[in-house]
């Protein structure tokens, strides 16, 4: 690339890093990271000053090279949509190995700094929702290798392409009337698309932002009521309210996915996160904002049509296609995450499982470990082996311990199919067992009943165990 700075972008088609890209595209060469090669095709026409890569998150050498000439890395990446034909794990596991991945490339490769845009958290911070923890968790991923990291967190983003403002609009385009639960007397401090931009755009390269953390949020404060008041406003509809003294966010999730629209992985995260009171905390970006700031109702008339029904999000057009390669590829992927007895590191994580296996006491199965840390699983009593497991010293680093999938009948054309990787994380308080890109030679009906079900038994024992020990 040119004499420009470089920013690599993961997350770089999304709602935001769309937005981000255009008001960047002026200052800086962009890398577009993205986890589709659909989109990685698509976007390679680009205009000047931008260049794509399919890059695999979940893959630190894919990470790696993702980030080879960046000088600054920004992270705007979520879990919530499938990246594989099967996966096992929560959204809080798949996201931590990813911003693992990601803060260890950006170290290898000497980036500058690492800009990434969270969640506002409540000032309660005791009981924290699942999705908030999540973010909280990304944070400390990013931040813990010596690239410094800039955090912006913010609440709801208001914009066109936004996946929770499509389901608030249409939420009020199709309910006259709407049975509210208490939870939506909690006040909140939404913030307009531009604004956001603005302010990621001004952390950007700014040495004087490294390590800090702020709260960012449009001038509006009301509760979620207002909001779906306001927003029939914009929409010139009259809407009428009433509230009742019940929490219920199951049944506000089932009313949402009903009247709103869109996937329960997304929509359950979202109202997990509504529920809470979240406002700015005072700091010199935010007073820097609110100095051109985009009012609530100004930014919801920019994010809908002449009829009012919500803009498109950019991702949407290709995602058909996206289902598509993820069938075709039909690979499995399973996160778990386990204890970490205290002083074991990667190694001793991934020894202890070797000297387990064979105690198992498998009625079926034996597994046998030789010279080299290869494990090979085998039918009892024919002795066939029906899985092998081979430690790849070259590509264990500290903190990752990684073994190949070689070979064995449960294995796609007897080929080298999928990893496994013992990984420390949370500053080595916990660590992720994983399992990527494997290719299974039974059909998917059956190897969805059988072998994977095996393989998540096996990883919950093994947590026990490790639990044991760290007892």
């Amino acid at each position: 690339m040119g004499e420009r700075p470089t920013v690599a972008i993961a997350g770089a088609t999304g709602f935001i890093g769309t937005a981000l890209r255009r008001a960047l595209a002026d200052e800086y060469d962009l890398i577009g990271l993205t986890r589709s090669p659909v989109r990685a095709r698509v976007n390679a026409t680009a205009a000047s000053g931008e260049t794509w890569q399919h890059c695999d998150l979940f893959d630190p050498y894919a990470v790696w090279d993702g980030l080879k000439g960046a000088d600054y890395a920004i992270y705007l990446v979520h879990s919530m949509l499938p990246s594989a034909r099967l996966t096992q794990g929560n959204v809080a596991d798949l996201d931590l190995l990813q911003a693992d991945n990601f803060a260890r490339a950006a170290e290898a490769q000497g980036v500058e700094q690492i800009l990434y845009l969270g969640a506002l958290v409540p000032e309660d911070a005791s009981d924290l929702p699942f999705p908030l923890r999540r973010r909280l968790e990304v944070e400390q991923a990013l931040g813990s290798t010596s690239v410094p990291l800039t955090t912006l967190r913010a609440g709801l983003v208001v914009g066109p392409g936004g996946t929770w403002l499509r389901l608030l609009l249409n939420l009020v385009r199709r309910l006259p009337v709407m049975v509210l639960p208490s939870w939506t007397r909690a006040i909140t401090q939404p913030i307009a698309l531009r604004d956001v931009v603005r302010g990621l755009a001004r952390a950007l390269g700014d040495e004087r932002t490294y390590g800090a953390t702020y709260d960012i949020g449009g001038p509006d404060i009301m509760s979620y009521r207002e909001m779906l008041l306001r927003t029939a406003r914009v929409l010139g509809l009259e809407r009428h309210t009433t509230t009742v003294p019940m929490e219920s966010p199951r049944l506000s999730k089932l009313w949402v996915r009903v009247f709103g629209g869109g996937p329960w992985a997304l929509i359950s995260p979202i109202i997990d996160s509504l529920r809470y009171q979240t406002r700015v905390q005072p700091n010199e970006m935010q007073t820097w904002l609110q100095q051109d700031s985009t009012h609530f109702e100004e930014a919801v008339a920019a994010s809908v049509d002449e009829k009012g029904r919500p803009l498109p999000n950019p991702r949407d057009e290709l995602r058909p296609r996206e289902d598509e390669i993820i069938r075709a590829q039909s690979v499995a992927r399973s996160v778990q995450r386990m204890p970490c007895p205290s002083g074991f590191t990667a190694r001793d994580i991934a020894n202890e499982y070797l000297r387990w296996l064979p105690r198992l006491g498998w009625p079926l199965l034996r597994v046998r470990v030789s010279y080299g840390r290869v494990a090979r699983f085998q039918l009892r009593p024919s002795g066939h082996t029906l899985l092998t497991l081979r430690f790849a010293a070259d590509r264990s680093p500290e903190g990752r311990q990684l073994f190949f999938v070689t070979g064995g009948l449960l294995v796609e054309n007897g080929e080298p199919s999928g990893r496994l990787e013992f990984r420390q994380v949370m500053g080595g308080e916990a660590v992720l067992a994983a399992v990527h890109d494997f290719s299974p030679r039974l059909p998917w009906v059956l190897y969805n009943s059988t072998q994977a079900l095996v393989h998540l038994l096996v990883m919950r024992q093994f947590r026990r165990h490790l639990a044991h020990l760290s007892e």
